[in-house]
């Protein structure tokens, strides 16, 4: 441990995303770390006596009452989930100097954990709004050079009728769908390796059934093999992150419905819809956690048993799947 008690926080800081980045996050997680890790560093560097340079800063400055200092700096001007995040990055920061043996303890409970917000959900506005953008979507648009009418609303369908979030949508393959007629599913790859399954109603089926035989006829019936990705590109390439985003946006501009969808919500806010309308046609909170893939109720850390039975239930009580009805054209219930 004590040859490297003198490291500098910013060298420490680059072994640290370095061990993380073999665990595969996303960009998007690993620039939060780096972000999250250099603001508060560089907190404690200026207060340090005398002040440093976060290059300049040693690890055993890092003390917990320097850490609380720069914390209730660094809060000021942040919103609590911004702080939360944060305490989690330097917590995880922690726990691997402890493990590399640079540093004897973690810190970080001295600090004390901020309380993390519930984050309010973001749904479609407007009542008949899932309604208007599925049947705007299902129409063949001429101003599209190569429309696909069906593959667009397979993945709106996914969304708001099967409440999946967009690395859910991705990892799907064609035979993430199963089970017989009137017991359809969806085996999800959930988030944090938590798997679930997601019923599927009649309509959802209709639609996701013809949009495999638009894209068999597009390219050829071993495109749709049941390893292959479910969700494709017009190219019949794997539908990647930013693709899959381009895709629901150009859907909500073609529906003109732009100034219905929640700031920074996009996809999200399919997903928040479709648990909105389970609340609001009855579901219970238990029934919304299991469809979701939530980890635990926010009222109870208590883990509630939900039954196939009353997810399906809920699932046909969601009034989406309604408007399904009729868009998959002749022949896709065969």
């Amino acid at each position: 441990m004590h040859d490297k008690w003198d490291e500098t926080v910013e060298v420490l800081v680059g072994e640290f995303l370095t061990a993380r980045a073999t665990r595969k996050p996303s960009p998007h997680t690993l620039a939060a770390y780096r972000r999250d890790l250099r603001a508060v560093g560089e907190l404690v560097a200026q207060d340090h006596t005398p002040p440093l340079p976060l290059a300049a800063l040693p690890v055993h400055a890092l003390s917990p009452r320097a850490l609380r200092a720069a914390f209730a700096r660094f809060a000021g001007a942040r919103a609590a989930a911004s702080v939360h995040r944060a305490w989690s990055s330097w917590n995880a920061f922690f726990v691997f100097l402890v493990a590399e043996g640079v540093v004897a303890g973690n810190p970080m409970p001295a600090v004390g954990r901020p309380r993390a917000p519930l984050p309010s959900p973001k749904p479609l506005r407007g009542e008949d709004t899932p309604e208007v953008l599925l049947a705007s979507v299902a129409r063949a648009d001429g101003r599209q050079r190569d429309p696909w009418p069906e593959r667009d609303v397979a993945v709106l369908a996914l969304a708001l009728c099967a409440g999946l979030r967009l690395s859910e949508l991705l990892a799907l393959r064609v035979g993430s769908l199963g089970g017989r007629a009137g017991e359809r599913r969806v085996d999800v790859a959930g988030k944090g390796g938590r798997p679930r399954v997601v019923p599927v109603e009649p309509e959802l089926d209709g639609v996701l059934r013809a949009y495999l035989d638009s894209r068999a006829r597009r390219f050829g019936a071993r495109s749709v093999r049941p390893d292959s990705p479910l969700l494709v590109d017009r190219r019949g390439e794997p539908l990647r992150r930013g693709g899959l985003q381009y895709l629901v946006d150009s859907c909500y501009r073609r529906a003109g419905v732009g100034d219905r969808v929640p700031a920074g919500a996009r996809l999200h806010a399919l997903r928040h819809t479709f648990a909105t309308r389970l609340a609001e046609d009855g579901a219970s909170a238990a029934e919304i956690m299991r469809l979701l893939g939530h980890a635990s109720l926010a009222s109870s850390q208590t883990y509630i048993e939900v039954t196939a039975a009353q997810q399906r239930y809920a699932v046909r009580a969601n009034r989406t799947n309604r408007a399904l009805a009729g868009l998959a054209g002749p022949g896709s219930r065969s």
